[in-house]
């Protein structure tokens, strides 16, 4: 199989390969959080109660678009070091194999989380808003199959470098549910229900059109032709290798997030809840430059890493932080100057007008929150190109659970400054995580060979 274009890239300066991934990616990722606020607003108009189901069942369903992720960041790694060697069957197969893991895993995750969904719901202080959570809730897990398969299709299309494939993939989603919300939620007058059924219809026709790209019109690098498949559990522990470490990161997050909630519950009430959520809608807006840098290094280092260029691996990670630091500064900034004028967005009807100073007392509270995760998210993924997985993991886990929930928890709880410490925690915890990762890649770093 020859060489298209694209890998060529891949294979080429790290830089240049990690721009062309990335600018179309942020364009799709900011259309996602485009799309999370345009949902929250439609929402806004039920009332404040809708906005704080959603904010209780969000970490649930970031837990599965979480594993989504981390399968696709397995897969996306698997087939970029197979590339990067040069051994175009292997990662063919790889991502066959891919393809068969996500269809168990997609019918594994809802026969797991609905029979105990009502015990998670409560046990995050959902009470007062169960119907929602429910209501919401069990029709977003119910469509997993859909965020599952559109995830691992455009990472397995980003990994041989048509970012013009994977961009449609995931874009067209969030272009639909724009459309389908409040036809679902006002005109079909489903309400939150409606909302949730807008999230997975919108996300299945992008996804079979990805299917018709790889099994049918097979214009891509990769082939999908199940008679060539051959199972070898090389390619299984391989994907799961990075997948699974890295779906976990991603639970670890979500359940970060239960505890936060949990926290602010105690020291306040379901409005905070709603704010907090809001904030961090629009937060992960400004997020989507620096995740769309990191989710592109997964690929670029992936395939320097399998050429063994550990100079390019390095060249990815300093390159993809230096210039996320910079987007992310911009945008605090920007974000503080019009935080009234964005929040007003979540406040304009009656119901929610009350808590409008409070989404901007939460939203500036957090801003710093963009500065300091690019850094520790970076090399995350960088990481995960290399195929280190567990050690991402282990890093997540003292970025996430040892500082961001204990300094939270010390400050908020036990010292008694409510809500502002706990977010002074959560900020001040992902400090600390971010250094301590970048610390770790470099010295992961000088233990190999310095080659270009």
């Amino acid at each position: 199989m020859e060489d298209n274009k694209n890998i060529e890239i891949l294979r080429g300066d790290p830089k240049k390969a990690l721009i062309k991934l990335a600018i179309p990616m942020i364009f799709a990722l900011l259309l996602i959080s485009f799309n999370n606020i345009i949902d929250r607003i439609w929402i806004a108009g039920l009332g404040t109660d809708p906005l704080a189901a959603i904010g209780f069942v969000s970490p649930i369903f970031m837990i599965i678009i979480g594993i989504g992720n981390g399968l696709g960041a397995g897969s996306n790694s698997l087939i970029s070091r197979y590339i990067g060697a040069k051994e175009h069957e292997k990662a063919s197969n790889s991502a066959l194999h891919s393809i068969l893991i996500v269809a168990i895993v997609s019918i594994l995750i809802p026969l797991i989380i609905l029979p105990f969904f009502d015990r998670i719901i409560l046990y995050m202080g959902a009470t007062d808003v169960m119907g929602y959570a429910k209501e919401y809730g069990i029709t977003l897990t119910l469509g997993t199959f859909a965020f599952l398969y559109n995830l691992l299709l455009s990472s397995q299309l980003r990994a041989e470098g048509d970012i013009k494939k994977a961009t449609i993939t995931m874009a067209s989603v969030d272009i639909l549910n724009i459309i389908f919300d409040p036809i679902f939620i006002y005109v079909l007058n489903l309400g939150l229900m409606g909302a949730a059924l807008a999230t997975v219809l919108s996300s299945v026709f992008p996804t079979l059109l990805a299917a018709y790209w790889l099994f049918i019109k097979k214009n891509t690098y990769l082939d999908y032709s199940f008679r060539k498949f051959n199972y070898h559990k090389e390619y299984v522990t391989g994907m799961l290798t990075v997948g699974v470490p890295a779906s976990l990161e991603e639970f670890i997050i979500s359940l970060v997030n239960i505890i936060l909630n949990s926290m602010i519950v105690i020291v306040a009430g379901t409005d905070v809840i709603a704010a907090f959520n809001i904030s961090f809608t629009i937060l992960q807006l400004g997020m989507m430059p620096c995740i769309a840098i990191g989710t592109s290094a997964i690929t670029v280092a992936g395939v320097a890493y399998g050429a063994r260029e550990y100079g390019k691996v390095k060249t990815t990670c300093y390159y993809g932080i230096k210039i996320s630091l910079i987007i992310a500064t911009i945008i605090t900034i920007l974000l503080y100057i019009f935080a009234p004028q964005v929040s007003l967005l979540f406040a304009y009807s009656q119901s929610t007008s009350d808590f409008y100073q409070l989404i901007i007392h939460v939203l500036r509270m957090n801003l710093l929150f963009l500065v300091i995760t690019p850094v520790g998210g970076i090399c995350a993924m960088v990481f995960q190109g290399m195929g280190k997985g567990t050690l991402s993991l282990l890093l997540t886990v003292i970025r996430e659970l040892v500082f961001v929930v204990s300094i939270a928890y010390i400050l908020g709880i036990l010292f008694n400054l409510g809500v502002n410490g706990i977010f002074i925690g959560l900020i001040l915890g992902l400090f600390i995580g971010s250094i301590i990762s970048f610390l770790v890649f470099e010295v992961f770093m000088k233990r190999v060979p310095n080659t270009t």
